[in-house]
């Protein structure tokens, strides 16, 4: 007697389907399952054994083979334990197997039968609407957010009891009413912490931060110790544009798929920041393992990734990111095949301006040598430089500065923030162009977009031959100046625009100020 349950499992963020093929055949009582299981895999042996007895239902005395196609992929996660638990009922006729027929299960047993959540509900929601099935059984804890898959019947499920009851026709089959995702919000809204009304001074910062929202733009932020650096990185989503409804989708997906959703939200409806340890890990950074799964890199898709004391971060954690902040994207490679995560982040560091922080402090006296401060700022890579648009100085703050009254509203702000991208999307659409702004933009945009009359050209040509500016960083200099340009609403860049961006390039200034006094 032979049975199949359709089902799936995630990889990287994407659901790939699996048959789980059931046969009850003649030997010595058994359970079996082939197709690369891990070891959660393999103990489903155990919990759907008790699962169907509790559930007052009869495991076969007779040797029962478990097949997960395809073979060559490797199945990891407890999510099969329903689909095999149906697929032994449907082999020995305790229902009836055309019920499931164009039905996608996923679900883990408890021993008594009730059914515990999965991680990657929302991806094998996305994935069975691709396969055009006609229904998903889902844990009621996942329903909600599978639901948000329009075009797709979800059927959320308490126990097993219930679920063959229902199949079988002695009772009504639950429905999962579709999710009605709220608006997403801006991280903040005026009313609530934190706010950049909170900053005082650092007006020169405020404003990096601001053309750095404005245009998706990388930052880095160098100072001593307390000036404010991780003060300011922490307001930066409240200066963001929030996010779209589809934005919201791809972002709960990533979080789906790691198992990071909170269990009070169906969905994440604000831009995420993540801060990982400077201890993290290149497979915790930038995502890996086997199976893959996604990293803080792809945590912060859509959203901000803050690196506090950027040079304590180990090299290869740090080289791992640039492929990352290039591409938008990250390329896990594995013998059994090559997954993609998503991870078009804005990465924003900070770091000390040496290794005893006290370097530009009016207040104390670095005692740093010359070669001690470039070995430190050596840790950065200038690979890694190149990629990060915006190197800004965060000086200590003057008394008056402190006492002075309260700064400019997040609220302010993110207004002028998002008049800016308006006009960046709509640059995007004449080129048929969609999501793009001018830190990400493609190269025939930002031929367009970028273009230099003759006098900001000649500025910036000079500021690439004084500074020793690679080729990239000379179209980043260009992006940056068209996003100050875009929030002061003109059309055309100046000089001024160009001028300004050479001003946020603190480390390349700082390099020829001292290959000019060591000269």
């Amino acid at each position: 007697m032979l049975a199949r349950v359709h089902s799936a499992t995630v990889v990287g963020v994407d659901a790939v389907p699996v048959d789980v093929e059931v046969d009850v055949g003649a030997g010595l009582p058994m359970c079996t399952i082939v197709g690369l299981p891990d070891a959660a895999v393999r103990e489903a042996r155990e919990r759907v054994r008790s699962a169907i007895r509790n559930a007052g239902y009869e495991m076969p005395a007779r040797r029962v083979t478990v097949n997960l196609a395809p073979a060559d992929l490797r199945k990891v996660g407890p999510a099969f334990d329903l689909p095999i638990a149906l697929g032994i009922l449907a082999a020995t006729r305790q229902l009836p197997p055309q019920v499931l027929a164009g039905c996608v299960v996923v679900g883990e047993l408890s021993l008594d039968g009730s059914v515990r959540p999965v991680a990657g509900a929302l991806n094998v929601a996305l994935g069975a609407r691709a396969r055009r099935a006609r229904a998903l059984v889902v844990p009621a804890a996942n329903a909600e957010e599978a639901a948000l898959v329009d075009g797709l019947t979800v059927h959320p499920v308490t126990a097993l009891a219930a679920l063959v009851a229902a199949l079988a026709g002695r009772c009504a089959l639950p429905v999962q009413p579709p999710t009605r995702m709220s608006t997403p919000r801006p991280a903040c809204d005026g009313t609530e912490e934190p706010d950049f009304a909170e900053v005082r001074g650092q007006a020169h910062a405020r404003r990096a931060l601001e053309i750095a929202a404005a245009g998706a733009h990388n930052l880095l932020l160098i100072g001593p110790p307390g000036t404010g650096k991780t003060m300011l990185a922490r307001r930066l989503p409240t200066i963001l544009p929030p996010l779209s409804l589809d934005e919201a989708i791809e972002v709960t997906r990533v979080y789906s798929a790691a198992g990071r959703l909170p269990a009070a939200s169906a969905t994440l409806a604000v831009r995420p920041f993540r801060a990982p340890h400077h201890a993290t890990s290149v497979q915790a950074l930038v995502g890996g393992g086997t199976p893959p799964v996604p990293g803080e890199v792809s945590l912060a898709h859509l959203g901000v990734l803050f690196l506090d004391e950027a040079a304590e971060f180990h090299h290869d954690a740090l080289a791992a990111l640039r492929q990352p902040l290039e591409e938008g994207r990250v390329v896990v490679v594995r013998v059994a095949g090559t997954v993609t995560l998503p991870a078009r982040c804005m990465l924003v560091a900070a770091m000390n301006p040496c290794p005893c922080g006290n370097l530009g402090d009016r207040r104390r006296v670095c005692m740093c040598t010359p070669p001690q401060r470039a070995r430190y700022r050596a840790r950065v890579s200038g690979p890694l430089l190149d990629r990060i648009d915006l190197h800004v100085e965060v000086p200590p703050p003057t008394g008056d500065e402190l006492a002075s009254s309260a700064a400019e509203r997040s609220a302010d702000v993110r207004a002028r923030v998002l008049r800016a991208r308006a006009l960046q999307t709509a640059r995007a659409r004449a080129f048929g162009i969609a999501g793009a702004y001018n830190a990400t933009m493609p190269a025939v945009l930002a031929r367009a977009s970028c273009a230099l009359a003759p006098e900001p050209r000649a500025l910036l040509r000079r500021a690439v031959d004084r500074l020793g500016l690679s080729p990239r960083a000379y179209h980043r200099l260009a992006r940056v100046a068209r996003t100050i340009a875009d929030l002061d609403g003109e059309a055309a860049i100046d000089a001024r625009h160009v001028a300004e961006a050479i001003g946020y390039r603190a480390l390349d200034r700082a390099f020829d100020a001292e290959g000019s006094t060591n000269g």
